[in-house]
């Protein structure tokens, strides 16, 4: 049996095991939905997999789903994190919910000296990539950080870690990747305004990060990061 909906839930999920509903999801699935009990749910918690639940309990502002099988093991995405500057709301969500889709480990939102977005809603951001992970089938749910200063970002950056660097300066250059490796990566994606120099000076002088070109046109924030993971997934994912 296959559910048609998929839900994501805080609790832990094994065989038996009984999850309540708040009053957000017991809306969502016998309001706006129309389950009726006895109907199948799958249900992801980022963490153990994905299970079919059946609803044995249905109410208005509340109600109960029974875990009875693992329908699949947790698929982790590759160690890759996606840092970027917040822009205008929609289309910050639409980042978040791509970066989601598209196998992001890890959400980062960056302050630069050209971001013209000083603060986020990380929960609703969180949400976001939640709801995006309903929708694409994926059973990892990617952290939105809180948001943080470029530079201290790159104080702390850990050992071991690449960046992807993209650089708009270097649209129309011809190597992208070249023959870079390593399992864990970040990508970097700047403002509408772009980096200013001294931020560029910087990211171009440390050993760990490779600056690549996204083509021969200078793109939007929102379409980079979608261009920049699909690029990265092609040459080092699990595409």
């Amino acid at each position: 049996m296959k559910a048609k909906i998929r839900l994501y839930v805080e609790q832990g999920l094994g065989v038996g095991q009984s999850i309540p509903l708040d009053r957000d999801q017991a809306h969502y699935l016998f309001g706006v939905m129309r389950q009726p009990v006895g109907a199948y749910i799958a249900l992801f918690n980022g963490r153990d997999g994905e299970y079919l639940a059946r609803i044995v309990e249905a109410g208005k502002r509340g109600g109960v789903l029974e875990c009875e099988t693992q329908s699949r093991l947790l698929q982790m995405p590759p160690d890759l994190w996606l840092c970027f500057a917040p822009i205008k709301k929609a289309r910050t969500d639409f980042i978040v919910e791509k970066a989601a889709e598209m196998g992001a480990m890890r959400i980062c939102p960056i302050q630069t000296e050209f971001t013209n977005s000083e603060r986020i809603r990380r929960d609703r951001l969180q949400a976001h990539a939640v709801e995006a992970a309903e929708q694409c089938g994926g059973t990892y749910v990617p952290e939105v950080a809180d948001l943080q200063r470029l530079d201290r970002l790159l104080d702390a950056w850990p050992e071991g870690r690449n960046i992807m660097f993209c650089d708009e300066n270097l649209a129309g250059a011809g190597e992208v990747l070249g023959k870079a490796a390593g399992d864990k990566w970040a990508i970097l994606i700047g403002p509408e305004g772009g980096f200013s120099e001294a931020e560029r000076k910087r990211l171009h002088a440390l050993p760990f990060t490779h600056a690549v070109s996204l083509g021969p046109r200078i793109l939007r924030a929102d379409t980079a990061a979608v261009a920049a993971l699909t690029l990265w997934q092609t040459h080092l994912g699990d595409w």
